[in-house]
C-alpha cells in the first residue's frame, strides 16, 4: 500500500463556515499541531448565505464575504488544499484518498462537507441556463447570464433560497414566476402567518407566485438555450433562466461508504462524533439529538448550527467534553425585510400573532402545550433578542394574550 502524499494532525473537509470556525476555534483554544483544510471549491473559506442575496445583487464583492483574509490561514498555520474532494477514507489506517489521486493521513478528522444541491429530476434540467445557488462559482455563473441586461426567470421552489433569489433577481429588473408544489411557501419551516405574509409580499414585489405547481420539463433549442418551462399543469412559461432551490442532499457519501451510521447524513452524539473512531461531523450533514426539538435526531442547515458544532468539536479534541446545546437561529433577508428565527417550531400546536403584518413588523410566536418553542420575527429586532434569552432560560407556559401584545417586553416574561 502507497504512503500518504500529506498528514497533518488535524484534517478538516469542507472550507465553509463549520470548517473554517474549526480550524479558528482549534488555534483559539490553544491547538499547536498541524491543521489542513481540504475544499472542494476553488476559493478560501467564504460565507455561503450572501450568495444568493447581496453577492448575487452585486452588493458585496468576494473580499467582503471571505471568512478571514487570505493571508490570515498561513499566519495561523492552517494549510488549504483547494480544489479537491474527498473519495474515500479508510478509518482503520486513518487515511483519506483525493479526488486527484492523492492520500491524506490524519490524527483527528472533522468532516463539515455540507450538502450538495438537490438536483432537479426532469428533462431539460442539464441545460446550462439552469442554474442553482450552493458555492461562489454558481452564483458567479448566474451573475454572468446575468451580465447583459434582465431576463425571464423560472425560480423551482418557495424555500429560503428560492424567495432570496427571487427577491435579488427583481431588484435586477428581471421578470420572475416562483413555482412552489406545496400550498404554501416555507411551508417546511414556518407558520401560515409567515406563509401568507411572504407570498404577498413577492406578489407586491412583481413576482408571479404559482402555488401547487411543479415542473414537468424544461424547454431549450438545439444549441442549448433554455427558453420555457412546461409546469405540471400542463401550461408553459417562457424564460431564459432557471433557478432551483429544492435542497439539499447531505455530502457524506465517503463516510457511509466507510461505515459510519447514518440515514439522513452522518449520525453523531453530544460531542459530535460519528461511530468511526476519531472522525467528527458538524453543520448541515451532522444528525444530531438536538435538546430544542425534544432530543429528536435531526439536521440543521444553518451558519449557527455549523459554527457551533465546530466550537464543540474544538474543545472535545482539546479535551474538554461538553454537550452540543446551542440554540437554533436563522435569518432570511428579501427585498427591505429581515426574518430573524429562534428555536424550533417543531411539533408546535399552537401560533400567537404579536404585532400587525400590515406594517410589515410583526412577530409569530410558536408554542408547544402552552410554552413558546420558536419565533419568527419579521422586522422586530428587539423581539428576536429578548426571545432568545426568553427560549434558552427554559421558560415554561406563558398566557397567549401577555405573547400577543407587543406592548408587553419579552424579557419580562422569562
Amino acid at each position: 500500500m502507497t504512503s500518504p502524499n500529506q498528514h497533518a494532525d488535524v484534517v478538516i473537509v469542507g472550507t465553509g463556515h463549520g470548517g473554517a470556525q474549526a480550524a479558528i476555534a482549534l488555534r483559539q483554544h490553544g491547538y499547536e499541531g498541524s491543521i489542513l483544510m481540504i475544499g472542494r471549491d476553488d476559493a478560501p473559506p467564504y460565507e455561503r448565505p450572501p450568495l444568493s442575496k447581496e453577492y448575487l445583487a452585486g452588493e458585496k464583492g468576494f473580499e467582503r464575504i471571505m471568512i478571514r483574509p487570505e493571508k490570515f490561514w498561513a499566519e495561523k498555520g492552517i494549510d488549504l488544499k483547494l480544489g479537491a474532494a474527498v473519495t474515500a477514507i479508510d478509518p482503520h489506517a486513518h487515511r483519506l484518498t483525493l479526488s486527484d489521486g492523492s492520500q491524506v493521513a490524519y490524527c483527528k478528522l472533522i468532516w463539515s462537507g455540507g450538502g450538495d444541491p438537490r438536483r432537479l429530476p426532469v428533462p431539460g434540467a442539464v441545460l446550462p441556463q439552469v442554474f442553482y445557488v450552493r458555492d461562489k462559482s454558481d452564483a458567479d455563473a448566474m451573475m454572468a447570464a446575468l451580465a447583459d441586461g434582465p431576463k425571464r426567470v423560472l425560480v423551482v421552489g418557495g424555500g429560503y433560497i428560492g424567495l432570496e433569489a427571487a427577491a435579488v433577481l427583481r431588484k435586477l429588473g428581471c421578470e420572475v414566476v416562483l413555482v412552489e408544489m406545496l400550498p404554501r411557501l416555507l411551508a417546511r419551516v414556518a407558520g401560515e402567518e409567515i406563509s401568507a405574509f411572504y407570498a404577498a409580499e413577492h406578489r407586491r414585489q412583481g413576482v408571479d407566485v404559482r402555488l401547487n405547481t411543479g415542473i414537468q420539463a424544461v424547454l431549450g433549442e438545439d444549441q442549448g438555450k433554455v427558453t420555457g418551462a412546461r409546469l405540471d399543469n400542463g401550461t408553459q412559461v417562457a424564460c431564459d433562466m432557471v433557478v432551483v432551490g429544492i435542497g439539499i442532499v447531505p455530502a457524506v457519501g465517503p463516510l457511509i461508504a466507510a461505515g459510519a451510521a447514518g440515514s439522513n447524513g452522518v449520525d453523531v452524539d453530544f460531542c459530535c462524533r460519528t461511530t468511526l473512531d476519531d472522525i467528527y461531523a458538524i453543520g448541515d450533514c451532522a444528525a444530531h439529538a438536538n435538546p430544542y426539538a425534544d432530543n429528536a435526531v435531526i439536521r440543521l442547515e444553518s451558519v449557527q448550527n455549523a459554527h457551533d458544532m465546530a466550537n464543540t468539536v474544538a474543545k472535545a479534541i482539546m479535551g474538554h467534553k461538553e454537550p452540543y446545546n446551542a440554540l437554533p437561529w436563522f435569518w432570511s433577508n428579501q427585498y427591505d425585510l429581515k426574518l430573524q428565527t429562534a428555536g424550533l417550531n417543531l411539533g408546535y400546536d399552537q401560533t400567537v400573532l404579536r404585532g400587525d403584518p400590515s406594517e410589515r413588523k410583526f412577530t409569530l410566536v410558536y408554542l408547544k402545550n402552552g410554552v413558546p418553542i420558536a419565533f419568527d420575527c419579521v422586522g422586530t429586532m428587539r423581539d428576536y433578542v429578548q426571545a432568545r434569552k426568553l427560549l434558552e432560560s427554559g421558560v415554561g407556559r406563558i398566557d397567549p394574550a401577555l405573547l400577543a401584545d407587543p406592548q408587553v417586553a419579552l424579557k419580562d416574561l422569562i
